[in-house]
């Protein structure tokens, strides 16, 4: 069975609408949660899919969170391996680090649901299944562009929200994958952030009403398209090499 590793930073922000996607198509899920989990001992090549989640910290808080820097290591050895790659919010962050770029804070939270403006290279791509769709955005930092990355996205607040590096690595810096119907988690979660950012929880709700629905079925044409684009060559291909064990 095909297995998907998904290193989840936080309970309620998961793989969401991702998750009975990927089912259907015969993965099994495996979560890793870098606060408890070991990520210096995770085999991270041999899962035919790996994702990186978002989360409430930095992609360049490893003083303050020394596990990052396992997990920043994991990622870079997946890229370098050239396995599948799928990068929500944080997990794009640290994508684009493990690919030479910078990430830094944007002075301002973009919380909310909102549409992505597409560029030429994210109309022909999986993304051009999102149809005009508003995302949840949650984020107060943004990377820059990895050299070698096509952008896909972006809006006015962050005119990079995605990047492809060929058809198995995805950076989304907005929530595709979220699931409107457990809403109620993310913004008892984030109590705090919504706070101190003066936005209204109720806002939130009523957004997640109007769009719930709407991204979920955007989420399952990205994704689908996503997969399809990879899963066929690499059903084709050996399997990879897991190095071999230290001294």
């Amino acid at each position: 069975m095909k297995t998907v590793l998904a290193i989840r930073h936080i309970h309620f922000e998961d793989l969401g609408t991702l998750e009975p996607l990927l089912r259907a198509r015969g993965y099994h899920v495996r979560y890793v949660d870098p606060a408890g989990d070991d990520l210096a001992a995770l085999d991270v090549l041999s899962p035919a899919l790996m994702v990186v989640l978002g989360g409430p910290v930095g992609a360049f808080d490893e003083p303050r969170y020394p596990w990052l820097a396992a997990e920043l290591r994991a990622v870079r050895v997946r890229l370098e391996a050239g396995r599948p790659l799928l990068g929500i919010c944080l997990g794009a962050q640290l994508m684009a680090r493990a690919l030479g770029a910078a990430v830094r804070p944007m002075g301002v939270k973009e919380i909310g649901f909102a549409p992505l403006a597409l560029s030429e290279a994210g109309q022909a791509s999986a993304l051009a299944g999102l149809q005009g769709a508003a995302v949840l955005h949650w984020h107060g930092d943004q990377f820059a562009m990895p050299d070698g990355a096509q952008r896909l996205a972006g809006t006015a607040a962050c005119p990079n929200q995605a990047f492809a590096v060929g058809p198995r690595v995805l950076g989304l810096q907005c929530h595709l994958e979220a699931d409107a119907g457990t809403i109620e988690g993310w913004l008892l979660g984030h109590a705090c952030e919504l706070e101190l950012a003066g936005i209204d929880p109720r806002m939130l709700r009523a957004q997640a009403l109007a769009h719930g629905q709407a991204l979920a079925a955007a989420a399952q044409r990205v994704f689908g398209a996503w997969l399809d684009g990879f899963e066929a060559e690499d059903a084709a291909a050996p399997a990879p090499v897991r190095p071999a064990p230290g001294p």
